[in-house]
């Protein structure tokens, strides 16, 4: 029972020719990423930004530091179905995934939106890492319905003004960066008063405070803005036309190859399950009802990468997605949860409570619990579960 028979239906088949270059990306991945980095993500570890930085730099070092970006920006230029491979076999070696907030999300927002100036001040810094993003979307009443933002910022000069809230901020923590979504107009329907800024966390006003979480994990904040000044030239776009920036961003976090990624570490997942449940066969453990539960995981896992193979061929082909990206996702954060739940049942209670009591962290099968408990969040973060499920039946039934 292993994830590595899948039969080449997609697009990044060695029949297509990409045989090559997926030999390429096995023998650096091997060779290049140091072992200390690999064995935190096989452990199933969180990765910090110091895995994350010290990988980029070699990818940047390498020139596959933005696989998705264009050449001219420092990007590889790959096709679609490279970057697909690109994600498979980085997640198959036990690689970091490439920093999303700032490659995938920011980046390409920049590129698409900024001015001449903006890509030559912010692009570089993304790329190299000097510069450690975080996004400032969410709100305690702008979650699902993010239109319904308060955090404000007015026109002083050249400068901008904000005031609010955010929360549920990931690696604010430690980013240098925020891009934010603030409302500088209450004029208009509620979208268009919306703007894109970028802000340097250390500007005086700005507080980070942690939001601690039952995994033990540090990785989600709110941060709060007091007469926080930035400069103008740091609105990207027009002004009050931020929704549109966001809907871009939005919408390519759920398009492959950006869920490529999230399906691939839930294929890999599945293999370190397996391990796990193997292990508890042979401590003289029922391993019947693990492996018909795995058996069902990993079907859905191979069904979604087939779902996954269709949505990037016809993205290549430039042909309307639909609501594969959703299904996909909903599929992912269904799954990886439920691997998760089979892993701790293989590694026993016991584990639960040594990490839970004692916060045994390192202890024997503490990994799993706090994957299993990190990953209660899958059906709520990048979109929820019951969203996704509205968009798919709107969808289907015409509505």
């Amino acid at each position: 029972m292993s994830n590595t028979d899948t039969p080449h239906t997609d697009p990044s088949s060695d029949a297509d020719g990409y045989a090559a270059f997926r030999r390429e990306l096995e023998d650096f991945a091997r060779s290049a990423c140091p072992p200390e980095i690999r064995a935190v993500v096989a452990a199933g570890q969180k990765v910090t930004k110091r895995e994350y930085l010290g990988w980029q730099k070699i990818l940047t070092a390498k020139g596959w530091g933005a696989p998705s970006w264009p050449r001219e920006h420092g990007g590889t230029g790959w096709d679609i179905t490279q970057r697909l491979v690109f994600e498979e076999v980085m997640a198959e070696s036990d690689c970091p995934p490439l920093y999303h907030h700032g490659l995938g999300h920011i980046g390409p927002v920049i590129i698409r939106f900024g001015t001449p100036e903006q890509k030559a001040r912010f692009l570089p810094r993304i790329l190299d890492g000097a510069d450690w993003w975080c996004q400032g979307y969410s709100e305690p009443n702008a979650g699902s319905d993010l239109a319904s933002l308060t955090t404000s910022a007015r026109l002083e000069g050249d400068e901008y003004v904000i005031n609010g809230q955010k929360i549920w901020t990931s690696h604010a923590h430690e980013a240098n960066m925020i891009y934010m979504l603030v409302r500088t107009s209450r004029e208009a329907k509620k979208q268009d008063g919306i703007s894109l800024l970028l802000v340097p966390m250390d500007t005086p006003g700005i507080t980070v405070r942690p939001i601690h979480t039952i995994d033990g994990w540090h990785h989600l904040n709110e941060v709060f803005f007091d007469e926080v000044r930035v400069r103008a030239d740091n609105l990207i776009g027009e002004v009050g036309k931020g929704w549109t920036c966001a809907k871009f961003l939005l919408e390519r976090e759920r398009l492959p190859p950006a869920n490529v990624a999230r399906l691939e570490l839930v294929r890999r997942q599945v293999t370190r399950v397996v391990e796990e449940a193997a292990k508890a066969a042979a401590g003289k453990r029922d391993f019947s009802s693990l492996r018909y539960r795995l058996l069902l995981a990993e079907a859905d896992v191979k069904g979604a990468r087939v779902l996954l193979a269709h949505a990037t061929d016809d993205l290549k082909h430039q042909r309307p997605l639909g609501v594969q990206p959703s299904v996909i996702k909903l599929m992912c954060s269904d799954v990886a949860q439920r691997l998760t739940t089979i892993a701790l049942d293989a590694v026993g209670p016991d584990a639960a409570h040594r990490f839970l009591v004692d916060q045994g962290e390192g202890e024997p099968g503490a990994a799993w619990v706090q994957n299993y408990l990190f990953t209660r969040a899958r059906t709520i973060a990048g979109g929820t579960s019951e969203v996704q499920r509205t968009v798919i039946a709107n969808e289907l039934l015409g509505a």
